[in-house]
């Protein structure tokens, strides 16, 4: 019967110096994996916080947006009001108020005060009435209605307001109708004015 305990411990050539060479090798590519992870949670952490501050962002300026503009359906209901104690008050000319009786101009003077707190509390809510009479026709504020022929005034002026605009912030609840003049001189720009004035004989 042969001895097999002299073979069983007997080392192999070599192995001691693999097996020394993988264990080395492990712990580098287990630190070369956590670096990896470490800089996918950092880069997914950065993303997080750059989304959640334009969240935050959004929401302020939607919050914002909602307290300013938030009324503008009321508002343009309440236009309607506006328009016709505007219509009212214009119907009656200085010689129909001039004849009129006391309670008339009583009633007449009742009217003009309402008017006047109407427009007061728009504007306490940002309302803003657009008044462009003799202002450069603006197609962002101004609806054209039609063109008058008025040598007297630059051409695109605003000569005659039908109906008046309102805005409510920044943005336009509804643009003023206008009439604009057509047909007269361009408007002078600062250069030219300058260049006349010069020429001119002292």
């Amino acid at each position: 019967m042969t001895d097999t305990t002299a073979r069983v411990d007997q080392p192999v050539p070599g192995a001691p110096e693999a097996q020394n060479a993988a264990e080395a090798a492990a712990p580098a590519d287990s630190t070369a994996a956590l670096a990896k992870e470490a800089a996918d949670l950092k880069d997914r952490l950065l993303r997080t916080l750059a989304e959640m501050e334009n969240l935050r962002r959004r929401t302020e300026k939607e919050i914002a947006d909602a307290r300013v503009y938030g009324i503008s359906a009321f508002a343009r209901d309440i236009l309607a009001v506006a328009d016709s104690m505007d219509r009212a008050l214009k119907a009656l000319d200085s010689e129909i108020r001039a004849n009129a009786d006391a309670g008339v101009k009583a009633l007449l003077d009742g009217v003009e005060l309402t008017e006047r707190e109407l427009l007061k509390v728009m504007e306490k809510h940002g309302i803003a009435r657009i008044e462009p009479q003799g202002q450069k026709f603006d197609p962002n504020l101004h609806q054209a209605m039609f063109e008058v022929p008025d040598p007297s005034v630059s051409a695109g002026t605003v000569v005659q307001v039908v109906q008046p605009g309102y805005k409510i912030g920044e943005r336009v609840l509804r643009p003023a109708l206008v009439g604009i003049a057509k047909g007269g001189a361009k408007a002078a720009t600062g250069d030219s004015a300058a260049n006349d004035n010069a020429g001119a004989p002292g």
